[in-house]
């Protein structure tokens, strides 16, 4: 009785040193996650409120945005440890629509542009983004970079009011020059704060302590009788936050709006699952896991659409804050919850705070977010990448700038298709063999496709070939329907001199490609199965 007492006590002694170690790695890793949202969140603030400058709305709309996105895409997403937000990705796209149609119109073309993200990931569309090719990539990020560069220039401008035709306009004019070198000075004051921080102490975000050190100097400077403009100032009011509350775009729907808000929403669902399937992307390979990438699609398509219902200007996955959340210790979905919380919390208590923030900090950071952005590497390529990939970066940058993002990726990727068929086309060869029976083999070698078909037809003498021709397919490889008709073709061509033409040695797949178009083709196979021939006519 007492052996057994003695045996169940060292049994459960063993039992609670094995849960209480198992507490302390949980316990461990908890610390870990929610540390890492708040460090994420806290370096949100600055970006969440200069995005807001580039989309031209309220600094709080864009923040209330990020708390929606980053929540609902953390619980549904495909890629534990992505962070979601308000982007300037987004912004960019939506810029021109706020201009021309307002906020109502926004928020509905954010809930389309969820439904069409839901629908991508529903019907598995999202695996095509891995075709993607590199210098899109480059193309992509460098063009984002400059648009955002140049989004930021609008802040250095000021309301001006003057007569036109005897009535009063309102007109952007460049603030007095005094005032534009002071601002510029505190431009790259914030900069070089948020780069060289970094060096001493990366335990808080540098672009955080850029904001408060810029922050304190304007209030500073404001009681010293010189003012700085701060977000109070743009936004026209005192911000003040508060819960997102649940909200009906107010918009009559209609042929005529639908057209609107299309273009845009599918424009925004294209940029914004582009963004997040880079991410993602980036991720997998920093640790070392895999991400699905459709469950992603879905998940950024819910954030979106409950967006909209609840005022929110959309958003997608942010590569620069899913490195800091990784980087920080952040491997699940506890981090990217705790991050957009903690967000919520700061915008109902510290919206004070929020409105004192002057716009040369905002426009530092985001410079220094295009510096980020910007892949300079491209810069130095040159003649050390083939010239079609540079042709490509620099065309999706182009149109990138001038157009919009999911145009410049789409346009990057026919390119690089087309390209890649060109190159394709040219490697295609043949070796001619002369057989003692009279008979002439053409030893075919390369793919034989749409990119191929006329060097593969320039390879053949048809005139004085002799009347037994045979093609050997072994080191050649039948693509598509281009390369059946331009087979047929030929084969015409010889059946019209009264001279026998066959093709030997076609792999499987390329059999049942010839067997499939039998209806339509004129051609002579010896099967290597059997190595009985099979007549296919017209």
């Amino acid at each position: 009785m007492v052996h057994m007492f003695q045996r169940n006590k060292k049994s459960m002694l063993v039992h609670w040193v094995k849960l209480s170690g198992l507490f302390g790695k949980n316990k461990t890793i908890i610390k870990d996650e929610v540390l890492s949202g708040l460090t994420v969140a806290l370096a949100l603030i600055p970006e969440s409120v200069a995005f807001a400058f580039v989309a031209g709305v309220s600094p709080i709309l864009s923040l209330q945005t990020a708390v929606m996105m980053g929540l609902v895409a953390a619980i549904f997403t495909g890629r534990p440890g992505m962070i979601s937000s308000s982007t300037a990705a987004i912004s960019v796209v939506f810029a021109s629509l706020i201009a021309l149609h307002g906020l109502e119109y926004l928020f509905a073309t954010v809930i389309l542009m969820g439904i069409i993200q839901i629908a991508i990931g529903v019907l598995r569309l999202g695996k095509y983004a891995r075709i993607i090719p590199y210098p899109v990539m480059l193309g992509f990020l460098n063009g984002l970079s400059i648009v955002m560069f140049l989004a930021q220039w609008a802040q250095f401008k000021v309301d001006e009011v003057v007569m036109v035709n005897g009535v009063e306009m309102v007109k952007k004019v460049w603030m007095p020059s005094t005032d534009l070198i002071i601002m510029l000075l505190f431009v790259v004051f914030t900069m070089a704060i948020i780069y060289f921080v970094p060096k001493f102490t990366k335990a808080v975000p540098s672009s955080l302590v850029a904001i408060i050190v810029m922050t304190i100097i304007a209030v500073v400077l404001d009681k010293s009788g010189y003012h700085l403009r701060t977000v109070q100032d743009f936004a026209g009011m005192e911000l003040k936050g508060g819960l997102p509350k649940f909200y009906i775009p107010q918009v009559q729907i209609s042929i005529d709006m639908l057209r609107v808000i299309f273009p845009y929403a599918l424009v925004g669902a294209l940029v914004g699952l582009t963004e997040a399937v880079l991410t993602l992307r980036v991720i997998d390979e920093m640790t070392d896991t895999r991400g699905k990438t459709n469950k992603e699609c879905v998940a950024q398509g819910i954030a979106n659409t409950v967006n909209g219902f609840f005022g929110g200007m959309g958003g997608d996955a942010m590569i620069g804050q899913s490195i800091i959340n990784i980087k920080s210790g952040g491997r699940t979905r506890l981090s990217a919850i705790v991050a957009p919380m903690a967000l919520l919390a700061f915008i109902m208590f510290g919206s004070a705070l929020i409105n004192a923030i002057p716009l040369a900090g905002l426009v530092g950071v985001m410079f220094m977010v295009v510096v980020g952005t910007f892949e300079w590497q491209s810069l130095k390529y040159g003649k050390k990448i083939p010239k079609q990939d540079v042709a490509i970066i620099l065309v999706v940058t182009i149109v990138t700038i001038f157009v919009d993002l999911a145009t410049a990726v789409i346009i990057g990727v026919v390119l690089s298709a087309l390209m890649f068929a060109w190159e394709k086309g040219k490697v295609i060869y043949v070796n001619v063999e002369n057989d003692e029976n009279g008979s002439k083999t053409y030893k075919i070698n390369g793919s034989i496709f749409f990119g191929s078909v006329l060097n593969f037809k320039d390879l053949f003498d048809i005139k004085n070939d002799p009347d037994d021709i045979i093609i050997d397919f072994k080191y050649a490889k039948v693509m598509d329907h281009s390369a059946i008709e331009a087979i047929n073709s030929i084969a015409e061509k010889y059946n019209s001199l009264g001279k026998k033409l066959t093709l030997v040695r076609l792999s499987e797949d390329c059999q049942v490609l010839f067997k499939n178009a039998e209806t339509i083709t004129c051609v002579n196979i010896e099967t290597s199965i059997n190595l009985q021939s099979q007549h296919h006519y017209v």
